[in-house]
């Protein structure tokens, strides 16, 4: 496994390394923002500026909106207000020709295309009888419903009605 330049600079905020390493993986970089907080004076890269910081609802790092990246989500949301940025699905991607000071450096975008999260349903007794009918394994199910152990539990003793 390579080691990215940039990891050695530390960041609590989400950068290109970061993507890179969901790249690297296979991962998709479709991620939900929980909510958004204005900090004043907020640390980053070194230095303390006031910043509009996108938390996420996956285990990765906060990112940093810059006035691009916050349009951006404006547009998703019909929203100027950072209060109602939340729950936003958006898909991050690593724009090689961003500027900082005039110098060409890279940076992490969200595309201008909202990517569409669907939500699955749960698994109910409703669907026990098709299941078992169809002869579904746990994964088959997991695929498209949200599934408790409980649930499952029960769906295991389930006896479809016989014809």
């Amino acid at each position: 496994m390579k080691t990215h330049f940039r990891k050695v600079f530390k960041s609590d905020h989400l950068g290109i390394a970061d993507l890179e390493d969901f790249i690297e993986s296979g991962k998709p970089l479709i991620f939900t923002i929980k909510l958004v907080k204005q900090q004043l004076g907020a640390s980053v890269a070194g230095k303390k500026i006031d910043a509009n910081i996108a938390y996420f609802v996956e285990p990765i790092k906060p990112m940093v909106l810059n006035a691009t990246n916050s349009k951006q989500i404006k547009l998703f949301t019909g929203s100027s207000y950072v209060e109602d940025w939340c729950n936003v699905p958006v898909e991050l991607y690593i724009d090689e020709m961003v500027k900082m000071k005039g110098d060409v450096v890279g940076g992490v975008r969200i595309r201008p295309v909202q990517p569409r999260i669907k939500v699955k349903e749960n698994f109910t007794e409703a669907n026990f009888e098709k299941a078992k009918n169809a002869n579904a394994t746990r994964q088959q199910i997991e695929s498209i419903y949200n599934l408790t152990e409980e649930v499952y539990q029960k769906y295991l003793s389930y006896e479809p009605t016989k014809k």
